[in-house]
């Protein structure tokens, strides 16, 4: 279910206009945000409010990591699906060790990939209005990076 709120996102936000630098960055304060949840469930001693944070912030994962482009997005995709995996795996084993320190890894290591991604997104906005302004046909805005499906 959390992967169709995902997917459902992602269709909602391409409908809106939104390219997908920006779909990217809004994923990763997803969860972000989602595991943030679930360290203060923890700490609260609410498990379900947990485990449903905790859900959600691996189905976002599962997200990106699905829709990576490891053919066309070379060695940077490459990197990325084993990076998510790792985020993965210290996710699910402080979910089952009770062990806050994993969540607070995959929050360090999403917000340094999302600050990465924002610099991109602002940079291929900036790039599409400046290309748009020189040329008379419109600019498609995601053109530059191709890891994602």
């Amino acid at each position: 279910m959390s992967s169709d709120l995902a997917r459902n996102a992602y269709q909602q936000i391409e409908a809106n206009g939104s390219n997908g630098l920006q779909l990217v960055v809004m994923l990763y304060d997803g969860a972000i945000r989602f595991l943030g949840d679930a360290k203060a469930c923890s700490q609260q001693g609410d498990r379900r409010g947990k485990s449903a944070a905790i859900s959600r912030a691996l189905a976002i994962l599962a997200e990106l990591q699905s829709t990576l482009k490891i053919e066309e997005g070379g060695e940077i995709a490459r990197s990325l699906d084993g990076l998510y995996s790792y985020i993965t795996g210290r996710v699910l084993d402080a979910n089952i060790n009770g062990n806050d320190k994993g969540l607070d890894e995959a929050v360090k290591l999403l917000r340094t990939l999302n600050s990465g991604w924002m610099e991109i997104a602002k940079r291929n906005d900036a790039a599409a209005t400046a290309k748009s302004a020189s040329a008379s046909e419109p600019s498609r805005s995601g053109d530059s990076l191709e890891f994602f499906g």
